[in-house]
């Protein structure tokens, strides 16, 4: 009896530990990583940028909802919230930080030195003082830089291309954006060359607009040249529809804005920045080292032109500048 009895106390214990295990293998499990996505503009504009980050995730191994989490932080186009935002995701001890657009890259590097950052951005951060190089960025910076500011003057050549005989060609440019000081200088050496004289106008919030285009009106300008920003971005559409019934010819660096009914684009291809910022973002989740990755240079630019618009407009084309183009929306 008594050996029975030691049995069956044997065989509890035995099933009671193996019931135990599952619950012990779950408490072990280590919990997934969460990304501190942030951005100073809003979804609106961005959705399909964050797809493209997602697919760069997915290409190193990493799905939102599976094996990664994201916390998702929006500026709103209020750039004052973006050192709030970027502290209570160093507060939430997030395993790393995608810090897209300037603004929120240089909020990310003022919030830590140890959360690794991996920016999406069209200035240069050496300049900016985010990396002490492109190839050995040092600390715990480093991304993907477009060619956002240095392709302004550019534009600028492109739309005294398309209208000659203009003398005053305007410039939109949101003044709180650190990159607005070296866009300003830049255009304007490029003006100066061109002979032409350029108006600056300034926008930060929606309701500028209503006094840009005014101004516009007022000064004949015979081009817009839209700058680089998170804000204009998200306003590419509003933008597009505004100069055309203005009837301002304009020049705008993403594709969305030529694509809405805007004259014309020139710039790199956003979406593919951020999926190579996903892709950053996927190896320094398995380990490698923000030092360790060289700042990717985003250099192949397009140039879209919306032949409708230009038609609509009553602008006739030159035919250098649509051999030159990369698409022709008609």
């Amino acid at each position: 009896m008594a050996s029975y009895l030691g049995r069956r106390k044997f065989l509890a214990t035995l099933l009671g530990g193996a019931a135990a295990w599952p619950l012990a293998a779950s408490a072990q499990q280590p919990a997934i990583p969460v990304i501190g996505f942030l951005n100073g503009a809003s979804l609106d504009g961005y959705r399909p940028m964050v797809a493209a980050f997602r697919r760069g995730l997915q290409e190193s191994g990493y799905v939102e909802g599976g094996n990664v989490a994201i916390e998702y932080r929006w500026g709103d186009n209020q750039i004052d919230r973006l050192p709030a935002l970027a502290a209570d995701l160093v507060h939430r001890q997030v395993t790393v930080i995608a810090a897209t657009t300037t603004p929120a890259a240089l909020a990310a590097k003022a919030a830590t030195t140890t959360i690794p950052i991996v920016f999406e951005m069209g200035g240069d951060p050496i300049r900016l003082g985010l990396v002490a190089s492109l190839n050995r960025p040092g600390g715990n910076v480093t991304g993907v830089t477009q060619l956002y500011v240095e392709v302004m003057p550019k534009r600028l050549e492109l739309a005294h291309e398309l209208v000659p005989t203009a003398t005053i060609i305007a410039a939109l440019v949101n003044p709180t954006n650190p990159n607005t000081e070296t866009i300003l200088r830049d255009l304007q050496a490029a003006a100066r060359i061109l002979g032409v004289q350029l108006h600056v106008l300034h926008a930060s919030t929606e309701r500028d607009l209503e006094t840009v285009f005014a101004t516009l009106a007022q000064l004949r300008a015979g081009a817009l040249v839209i700058g680089p920003d998170a804000i204009f971005n998200g306003w590419a559409e509003q933008l597009a529809a505004l100069t055309v019934q203005h009837a301002v010819p304009a020049i705008f660096e993403r594709r969305a804005f030529a694509a809405a009914g805007g004259l014309m684009s020139y710039g790199g291809n956003t979406e593919e920045s951020y999926r190579q910022a996903g892709v950053y973002t996927g190896r320094i989740l398995k380990g490698e080292k923000p030092d360790d990755l060289p700042v990717h240079q985003s250099t192949k630019v397009e140039l879209i032109i919306n032949l409708k618009t230009a038609k609509a407009l009553g602008i006739d084309m030159p035919a250098t500048l649509l051999a030159r183009a990369d698409e022709v929306i008609e």
